[in-house]
């Protein structure tokens, strides 16, 4: 009995931090949007109706679909104790991919073999590239968060390069790609306008779910990500879990990219970069970096980013002020886990090594008013 009220109690608790930081959020920036002359009750009701109301559910759901994959690639890296950063790249490397390659596989190949081929292809070339911050942080403890930032920036510069080079459309000023046909593209569900990369996605977060909590490969990972040095003791390669691991959560972001080309965009243009990583990052450690929690947590996001940027016209805002709500969930957070790390509630967003790494400026504040 008292174990089962403990549970329930860990669940309520861990409810209430994960949606607290949202509501937070939208209240505050309700409180901005009033004092930029905005009526936030305008906002979040276009919100709701460019977002859920008639058919806008359907693009809410297109949205998820590369959100969801890049959420699974983050919560892989984080689970490991890993910061993989460079998530902007690896998403566009994969999409360049997609759409680059793409118009010739789609040209001499069947349109599944096509794809087969891309959708490997981009998980590939993603893995490869995440092996340069791996093996420095495995074989020379490099910090990964420098590393994979740096090979982010190297990795946009050179998709730009592709699609203004060798990957151009000749028959466009513009510098972008070849449009891939519809004919060619991934296939809608039955009746919707919902691509199949949705069910990929979904289907993608369910097995991580299962793998992470129900195997021992998920345990080992835990063990990697709470100690790496009880995994050692254990008998676990240090060296190849970190490189697996960034292989994994690289080569899954590189996926989403190409998800989404084949599923939405048909084509990319040069400097195009949706940030997706950015995004869902706060709904990734909401979630506690657990897959099956990430989906609701992402779908509203989507939700939030497709009906928000009609909202935002309407009510006289900038578009990029949905980053500010992001940014807002991030702060939210960051405090929740401060209080919750006082309050020794036993729950958290993050494994214990990310954890101190967050809450190690608000320790020094500690230290300075005690003294």
């Amino acid at each position: 009995m008292i174990t089962e009220h403990s549970r329930a109690r860990n669940i309520v608790d861990g409810l209430v931090r994960s949606i607290l930081p949202v509501i937070l959020a939208l209240i505050v920036a309700g409180f901005i949007m009033l004092a930029m002359g905005s009526n936030p009750l305008d906002f979040f009701a276009g919100v709701w109706t460019y977002g859920i109301t008639g058919g806008n559910w359907q693009r809410s759901l297109v949205l998820m679909a590369p959100l969801v994959i890049v959420a699974v690639g983050l919560i892989v890296a984080f689970r490991g104790q890993l910061w993989n950063l460079g998530y902007n790249g690896q998403y566009l490397l994969g999409a360049v991919v997609a759409s680059g390659v793409g118009p010739y596989l789609f040209a001499a190949l069947p349109a599944w073999l096509a794809t087969l081929i891309i959708f490997v292809g981009a998980i590939l070339v993603g893995a490869v590239w995440s092996l340069i911050p791996a093996i420095l942080k495995a074989r020379y403890g490099t910090n990964e968060i420098i590393t994979s930032l740096v090979m982010s920036f190297i990795a946009v510069g050179i998709v730009n390069l592709l699609i203004k080079g060798p990957f151009k459309d000749p028959n466009t000023p513009m510098p972008q790609t070849a449009v891939i046909p519809d004919d060619q593209l991934l296939p809608y569900i039955p009746g919707t306008e919902i691509h199949v990369g949705f069910v990929i996605a979904i289907v993608l977060a369910l097995v991580a779910q299962f793998v992470l909590s129900r195997t021992s490969f998920g345990l080992r990972m835990d063990i990697f990500g709470a100690s790496p040095k009880a995994a050692r003791h254990v008998g676990i390669n240090s060296t190849w879990m970190v490189i697996l691991l960034f292989a994994l959560s690289s080569g899954l972001i590189a996926f989403a990219g190409s998800i989404d080309v084949l599923g939405q965009y048909t084509y990319q243009r040069a400097n195009w970069d949706p940030h997706y990583g950015d995004a869902v990052m706060p709904f990734v450690f909401l979630a506690r970096l657990s897959p099956l929690a990430a989906i609701p947590l992402v779908a509203f996001y989507a939700i939030l980013a497709t009906g928000g940027t009609l909202a935002a016209q309407q009510a006289g805002l900038n578009v990029d002020f949905l980053l500010v709500i992001v940014g807002l969930i991030l702060i939210f957070m960051t405090i929740t886990e401060y209080v919750g790390e006082r309050r020794r509630l036993g729950q958290s967003y993050l494994p214990p090594g990310l954890r101190r790494t967050l809450v190690r400026p608000f320790d020094g504040m500690r230290g300075r008013k005690s003294s």
